[in-house]
């Protein structure tokens, strides 16, 4: 892959991390906080995979997402280590508010799930302006 193209798909995910954002934020004030759990959780994803595609490197399951970005770029203290347990949370929390029927979403939970996706966004840009040739 050509770094150009690297650095355009980098764009297109951190862009689509943002509107996951602003759906999160919008669901939240709505009170739907399952679906906001989810929306926030996507935002981190698409924010991660904006990093991984300018090495360019991916991976079919989340997991292996998730883990190689703990391993290459949270143990690396290339982000914060304390981002990298909230990324592991948000994960957990959007798998029960997905799929666990007797899951109930607390808003604070919530406001902290969409607030790791704001920190996590506005390092993720900086880490992408740095990056630039």
């Amino acid at each position: 892959m050509s770094p150009k193209i690297s650095r355009d798909l980098s764009n297109h995910r951190l862009i689509q991390a943002k509107n996951e954002l602003e759906d999160a934020k919008l669901l939240y004030n709505n009170n739907r906080f399952l679906s906001a759990n989810n929306r926030a959780y996507y935002s981190i994803f698409h924010a991660i995979r904006a990093i991984l595609a300018l090495e360019p490197i991916d991976f079919k399951r989340h997991k292996d997402v998730l883990a190689y970005f703990n391993k290459n770029y949270i143990n690396l203290e290339i982000f914060p280590r304390t981002l990298g347990k909230r990324i592991i949370q948000a994960s957990r929390i959007r798998e029960d508010s997905d799929y666990d029927d007797e899951y109930v979403a607390d808003p604070i939970a919530t406001e902290d799930q969409i607030k790791t996706a704001e920190e996590l966004i506005e390092l993720v840009e900086k880490y992408i302006k740095s990056k630039e040739i």
